[in-house]
Parts: structure tokens; C-alpha cells; sequence
């Protein structure tokens, strides 16, 4: 919706994308902090409030009729939801007996790529006839999202329980696990821009036939999700995640070098699975080593997450104009060697008991 954008403010569309900026920047810095926060003042608490001022900024987004104020609403639908993945996954880990996590986090990762596949296509429906729709509907989701709320945890209370520090989040076994998470977004699923490129420059695709071939890897990551849940319960999520790097990497490869366009549509399409592989890994790694602090370490993770693949884009664009196989090659070696590198060996060393140092 980025054109009717820049027509309703008097803009480029170029100009107009500094509103994605204004959303994501605000919303992968509050996840530093925003899951021990949210362990600090109750999860079903922070995540209602979360959503309530989200649409509240979506509102004042939809009714925005300056630039400013519409780029200050996007920046606070950032923040709030900042405070809700972190959170919400938490609440699974705690609602879930830990032999069957890995199937409750395929789940979850089939919904959100469920939403991720179809955010796109709802959006640019809504744009067609008036880009504001697109923000009152998510308002009117917010809203109904904090009616049903989160489990609320039980959590013991009283002078000898202390609260959960940031310490105890930022620690370096969660930060290598946020480091692979990034390395599976941002080499995988956050190139979808480069794949757009390559069709378009090597086989003349439109930009229907670009997005049809790119819904593929969602398409995939929703109906595997749950089985790559099941695999994460019965191999261990370290595996996983060894498992799909490895298989990101040869099928970033094969998209390179991939002579016809279907080829790169199915090639594509798997990437998906190995995203899914990836992530799932990960999530499932961490919470089950965090014992008092989950939701801080899942911020920290997610927030390395995408901020770092946020990079991808001005990495790897300027090599694809130089040399578009070298551009597909580089991610493909990140997947390969910097992931195994950087996994952590277990959980066992997530969230360890924070000393009164750290509080």
C-alpha cells in the first residue's frame, strides 16, 4: 500500500516506505528489554495493555492526515507490539509440558506463517479501496485480541521471590541462539527481495507472477510447521536447526544456479521448510533452558532476530548488482559455516540463576 500512501500524504512511494522503518526500528529495540519487563509486571497484563495501545495507534493512524502523525503511529504500534511475541511464546513454553513444545512452537509457527503469507494480500485488498481500511481492520483485531487476553501464569509471590533481571536475558548462550535466528531470517525467508530480483532480471516475471512464486516459502512453512514441531520433539531442536541451515544453504545455492523459473519456484517453496526447521529449533532451544526469565530471553532472541535481518537487504543488494550468484553464494555460506559456529551446545546454559549483582 505503499503508492496510496504517497498519494494520500503528497509523496513518493519511496518516501512513503520510511513508515515501514518507523514501525520496525522502535519495534525490534523495545525487545532488548520488553520481555523481562513484561515477566516483571505479569504477562497477561502487559500483552492486554500491549494490544490496547496498539489499536489505539492504529486508530490514530488511520485517521492521520499529516505525515508526522501517521509515521508517530507507526512508531507506537512498534513498541506495544514489541511486547507481545516475546510474551505470548513464554505463556506457550508455560502452558505446554516441555516433551511436546516443539510441536505447541510448530503450531505457533504455522499460525505466523499463516499471517505473514496472507498480511500482504489482505493489506493490498483494503488499499484498493481505501488504504486506512487496512488499519482500522488490524485496530478492530487488537481490540478483539485483548479481550481473550493469555493465560494468566502462576507465579509464586512474596519478599524471597525475586524479580527477573535483564541480565539474566542478555546472556551469551541466548545471544548466540538470537545471532542463528537472525542468520535463518534474514538468509532465508528475509531474501525474498533478492529472489524477486532474480526472476525479474533472468526470466522477465511481472510482479503478480514475482508474488505468487514468493508465497510459496509461507505456503510451505504453514503446512510443514507442525510437522517440523513433532521432528524438534523427537531429534532434539539443535538438530533442527543444524538441519535446515544445511538444507537453506544447498537450496540457496540451487537457486543461483537454477536454469528455468519453476525450478526456483520449488527450490523456494522448501526454503520454507528449513526457515521453519530454523526458527522452530531455536525457540524450542531456548525456552526450554530458561527457567526464570523466558520471556526476557525470547525478547533478546527476537530482537537480535530481526535487526539482524535487517541487514540483509543492504548487504547483499549491492553484491547482487555486481554479480547476482556470488549474491545467492554469500547467505549460503553464512548458513553453512556461521550457524553451526554459532549454536549454542544446549540449553544448559540459558538463564542462569541471576546473583544480587544483576537485580
Amino acid at each position: 500500500m505503499l503508492p496510496e500512501l504517497g498519494t494520500s500524504f503528497g509523496i513518493s512511494a519511496a518516501t512513503a516506505s520510511v513508515s515501514v522503518t518507523a514501525y520496525l526500528v522502535p519495534f525490534a529495540a523495545v525487545m532488548l528489554v520488553s520481555g523481562t519487563l513484561g515477566e516483571r509486571w505479569g504477562r497477561h497484563r502487559t500483552v492486554v495493555v500491549a494490544y490496547l495501545v496498539y489499536a489505539v495507534a492504529s486508530i490514530v493512524a488511520a485517521v492521520s492526515t499529516v505525515l508526522p502523525v501517521f509515521l508517530a503511529a507507526r512508531a507506537v504500534q512498534g513498541l506495544a507490539n514489541g511486547f507481545t511475541s516475546p510474551l505470548l511464546l513464554a505463556a506457550l513454553a508455560g502452558a505446554t509440558a516441555p516433551e511436546l513444545l516443539g510441536r505447541a512452537l510448530g503450531w505457533f509457527g504455522s499460525l505466523q506463517a499463516a499471517g505473514q503469507t496472507s498480511a500482504p494480500l489482505l493489506g493490498g485488498v483494503a488499499a484498493e479501496l481505501d488504504w486506512r481500511y487496512a488499519f482500522w481492520g488490524v485496530a478492530l483485531v487488537a481490540l478483539g485480541l485483548a479481550v481473550v487476553g493469555i493465560p494468566a501464569e502462576e507465579r509464586p509471590r512474596g519478599p524471597d521471590v525475586s524479580r527477573p533481571s535483564l541480565r539474566s536475558a542478555w546472556q551469551a548462550d541466548v545471544l548466540r541462539a538470537g545471532i542463528v535466528a537472525a542468520l535463518g531470517w534474514g538468509c532465508l525467508s528475509g531474501l525474498n527481495f533478492l529472489v524477486a530480483l532474480r526472476v525479474e532480471d533472468a526470466f522477465g516475471l511481472g510482479a503478480g507472477q514475482r508474488g505468487l512464486l514468493l508465497t510459496g516459502l509461507g505456503v510451505a512453512g504453514l503446512l510443514t510447521a507442525r510437522l517440523i514441531g513433532g521432528a524438534v520433539d523427537r531429534i532434539g531442536p539443535r538438530r533442527c536447526v543444524l538441519i535446515g541451515a544445511g538444507l537453506g544453504g544447498v537450496l540457496l545455492i540451487g537457486i543461483g544456479f537454477a536454469p528455468v523459473v519453476w525450478l526456483i519456484a520449488v527450490l523456494w517453496a522448501l526454503a520454507g521448510v528449513a526457515t521453519q526447521l530454523v526458527l522452530v529449533g531455536v525457540n524450542t532451544l531456548v525456552l526450554r533452558g530458561s527457567t526464570t526469565n523466558p520471556g526476557g530471553s525470547m525478547s533478546v532472541v527476537q530482537a537480535v532476530r530481526f535487526g539482524g535481518g535487517a541487514l540483509s537487504p543492504m548487504l547483499v543488494t549491492p553484491v547482487y548488482h555486481a554479480d547476482p550468484l556470488p549474491a545467492f553464494l554469500l547467505p549460503a555460506t553464512l548458513l553453512l559455516v556461521a550457524v553451526p559456529v554459532a549454536l549454542p551446545p544446549g540449553a544448559a546454559g540459558i538463564d542462569r540463576p541471576a546473583g544480587p549483582a544483576d537485580k
